[in-house]
């Protein structure tokens, strides 16, 4: 095993299921946003399977709002949301008329209050997967530390392992940039021979990302094999050099891994 690696984890996904809180929050955001037209929303309490099915391709936290709103629309096309996500998600921007810092200051804004309201009654929403707490704390012992890199406001993420009891080396929240800038920041930092990164992410579009990045040729990249996946997501990964982790194997020596 190369000598004290970095493990770097993606948060949502990768180390917690927050699923319960995303729609919670996602849908209260859209209807404070929507202003009157609120009215029109059809947004139950519990989340619909189309969010569900959307999650995997949401990227960012004001991505999560607008599909809110648009999972509410009388008339939305959930096939076509999810056959050309990418080009569907301006068109809905238009549509409402907001833009992602909006939505996204949105958002913030409610899980602040949520947690100034009951911050309790909001880590409740979340749940560290089977065995994360434990895996984690074991790594210190096999000479790795870890970090946690992740699309969600960064205190947000700190409130959620602090009261895990959980304390990464570093943390990086949106507030830092793209997860291949933070992950370039953080190859620089390093003599990969000596200090090896590994990523793990339950998002495989990133992970492609990073591959064809240049300077982040050395990163060792993981998906793992629970978290918000598409259909598909664990096919064809080692041409692109992409490792698949199952749980059986994080809970593995590192040495183990592949």
């Amino acid at each position: 095993m190369p000598e004290r690696p970095l493990l770097v984890f993606d948060f949502d996904g990768v180390l917690v299921d927050g699923m319960a809180e995303y729609w919670w929050s996602a849908r209260r955001a859209a209807l404070a946003l929507a202003g009157e037209g609120a009215a029109s929303l059809r947004l139950p309490e519990q989340a619909p399977a189309g969010f569900s099915l959307l999650r995997p391709l949401i990227h960012k936290g004001w991505e999560m709002v607008l599909m809110a709103a648009e999972l509410g629309r009388p008339g939305f096309d959930l096939d076509a949301a999810l056959a050309h996500y990418d080009a569907f998600l301006p068109q809905a921007l238009a549509r409402w008329g907001w833009t992602p810092y909006q939505l996204q200051r949105a958002l913030e804004r409610l899980r602040e209050e949520a947690i100034a309201a009951d911050l309790d009654g909001w880590l409740a929403l979340h749940r560290f997967y089977p065995g994360v707490q434990a895996r984690l704390e074991r790594l210190s012992a096999e000479g790795a530390d870890w970090a946690v890199l992740t699309t969600k406001g960064g205190a947000f993420a700190a409130r959620l392992l602090a009261a895990a009891g959980l304390r990464p080396l570093a943390l990086f929240g949106h507030e830092q940039g793209s997860k291949a800038s933070v992950l370039a920041r953080l190859a620089a930092e390093r003599d990969p021979r000596e200090r090896p990164l590994w990523f793990v992410e339950d998002r495989r579009p990133t992970l492609e990302l990073v591959r064809r990045t240049p300077g982040l040729e050395a990163v060792r990249c993981y998906l793992v094999a629970w978290g918000y996946l598409g259909p598909g997501d664990g096919e064809g990964l080692d041409p692109l050099g992409i490792r698949w982790l199952e749980s059986e194997v994080f809970e593995a020596p590192l040495a183990q891994w592949p």
